[in-house]
């Protein structure tokens, strides 16, 4: 599983790019032209976008904290996976701002005025890397295989909780029908999550991953690396893209390497050319090497918040998860552990998420270790035992909070033992198992046994919030709601705010949701998540996407 300007009025919530007609359908597209250029095909020394020379073929070597759980982007829910996959997977559209979607694999789009049927025309002369041609066939396989119980998707169903079937009117046209109107449906088809796969590669019994994009798949070597290589065929690329014809780089290297003074070291002794979490104690020395660039960007979506387990224990108690809040100095921690790279967060979603309500901020739980006493006592646990834990009807107050070291990343084992230091301080006991991949999963997502579990999300639309609070969005159905929280009120903003087409509505919907969350103690927010990438001055041309993650298209490496 960097600061920036805060502001106090709420984000304009996504929408469709043109209001509805009174007609049947609304266009909400642009017919893309292909222009081919002249000098940026493989093995032809091209200009970049200052003027120099372009160095072709090259290997990029880019060390990932984390690995990757699967290879089909259908199934996987980390960051990791979405990283590589960006890289092998186009989309049918692709985000081009908070609230704008450009086309991509589809040239236009039009929406029926119920806003239930979306009709794609698609781009021609497109193929996969095993040679399939782009068709609506593609786009059908892909969704119906997103949906397939059989995938046991992990996220990507919950993008198109919605969807019902896909219509294929002609090889290039095709109707996506939703069972009921769900506005954030480009968005979450600009995903690597729901990138077009080859439908002829997901008939095989061994997966791999084959898409349209600029690199292929070559190999993996499960924990340590994997490979991908420049698909020659390659004349699509996304919008904003600063050339045409194939990618600049002959070859795409992702090296997983959790320990950050390693990744940090492999950057710096010119073992690899690109990191992705620059540890933030080693940030400032990077900013200062002459060599090397800090780019730095935080993240939409998520938070990296604790969420808690409302569905067993003491946790059930809203008095008890409200001490529990109370009782971290998250502030400090956060301080202490990130030296300001890292914002503190107040919110379920970064200030940077559309919809962002600065005002929830109020119904959080801060600091303070009285009121956290306090609220103990009053919740009944108002006795200790000899190791100075509180004691209710014979039962210590002991919370299971899992470890699951192949996913932890940026320190967050040590903002756990902070936690943990801090809320023992006031009485309440917090264990910490060890686990492997298998049991986190199984034991804990999936079976529920435990009390706080950790993550953050990065995704650049307030329907995050239906991802993580809706009650049937449980990790075993392909959601995020790991505080396992079953609200009706809840439910119905969110699903409201995914339905509307009016932005006000909207917007009061996911104001509302934050402030509940905060109110009834689902979660404590600890930081929002910088991408802070790191990479050699040999590195040209590398640009990030909506959910910040690098491009890897438009790169090049100097000689």
């Amino acid at each position: 599983m960097s600061t920036h300007e805060e502001t106090d009025r709420p984000a304009a919530r996504p929408r469709i790019r043109s209001r509805r007609r009174r007609t049947g359908w609304i266009t909400v597209g642009v017919l893309a032209g292909v222009a081919v250029a002249a000098g940026v095909f493989a093995g032809v020394p091209g200009k970049d976008s200052g003027g120099g020379a372009v160095a072709e073929n090259g290997t990029l070597v880019y060390g990932v904290a984390g690995t990757q759980v699967s290879l089909d982007p259908a199934v996987a829910a980390t960051a990791v996976t979405s990283l590589v996959n960006r890289n092998i997977f186009d989309s049918l559209v692709a985000q081009t701002g908070p609230d704008t979607f450009g086309p991509w694999l589809a040239t236009s789009w039009t929406v029926s005025d119920d806003g239930k049927t979306y009709r794609f025309a698609l781009r021609d002369g497109v193929t996969f890397h095993d040679g399939t041609p782009f068709t609506a066939d593609a786009v059908r396989a892909s969704l119906d295989h997103v949906v397939d119980p059989k995938t046991k998707s992990a996220y990507a169903a919950s993008l198109i909780s919605a969807y019902q079937e896909t219509r294929i009117i002609d090889p290039h046209t095709v109707e996506v029908v939703l069972k009921q109107p769900f506005t954030p449906f480009l968005q979450a088809l600009s995903t690597p999550s729901l990138g077009i796969q080859s439908p002829k590669a997901l008939t095989e019994a061994t997966y791999r991953p084959v898409g349209t994009g600029p690199f292929a798949f070559d190999s993996w070597e499960q924990g340590k690396a994997e490979t991908l290589t420049r698909f020659d065929g390659y004349r699509w690329p996304a919008p904003g893209a600063t050339h045409t014809g194939p990618a600049h780089l002959g070859r795409l290297v992702f090296q997983f390497i959790n320990e950050d003074a390693t990744r940090y070291g492999a950057l710096t002794s010119g073992q690899v050319q690109a990191i992705g979490g620059v540890p933030p104690v080693s940030a400032d020395d990077l900013s200062k090497r002459k060599d090397f660039t800090l780019h730095s960007d935080e993240t939409p979506g998520l938070n990296y918040n604790v969420y808690l387990n409302q569905s067993r224990g003491p946790l059930t108690d809203p008095l008890v998860r409200r001490a529990l809040s109370a009782s971290v100095d998250v502030a400090k921690l956060v301080n202490s552990i990130y030296f300001g790279h890292f914002p503190v967060a107040d919110n379920p979603i970064s200030k940077v998420t559309a919809g962002y309500d600065a005002s929830a901020r109020n119904d959080l739980t801060g600091y303070g270790p009285d009121n956290a006493k306090r609220l103990l006592d009053q919740a009944g646990w108002n006795r200790t035992d000899s190791d100075g834990i509180r004691v209710k009807d014979g039962a210590r107050l002991s919370l299971v909070w899992p470890y699951w070291p192949d996913g932890t990343r940026e320190q967050r084992d040590v903002v756990a033992d902070g936690i943990r230091a801090q809320a023992h301080a006031v009485g309440i006991d917090i264990q910490r198992p060890t686990v492997d991949t298998g049991t986190y999963v199984d034991k804990y997502l999936i079976g529920g046994g435990y009390d706080l579990v950790d993550v953050s999300f990065a995704r650049p639309t307030p329907d995050v919030l239906r991802f993580a609070f809706f009650s049937a969005n449980t990790y075993a159905k392909a959601g995020g709601n790991v505080a396992l929280v079953n609200s009706p009120q809840l439910d119905s903003w969110v699903t409201g705010a995914a339905a509307t087409s009016d932005p006000k509505q909207a917007a009061g919907d996911y104001s509302s949701v934050q402030h509940e969350v905060l109110k009834q103690a689902y979660i404590i927010p600890i930081y929002t998540p910088v991408s802070l990438t790191g990479y050699a001055k040999s590195v040209h041309e590398l640009s990030f996407d909506a959910q910040t993650y690098p491009r890897f298209y438009d790169a090049w490496l100097a000689a």
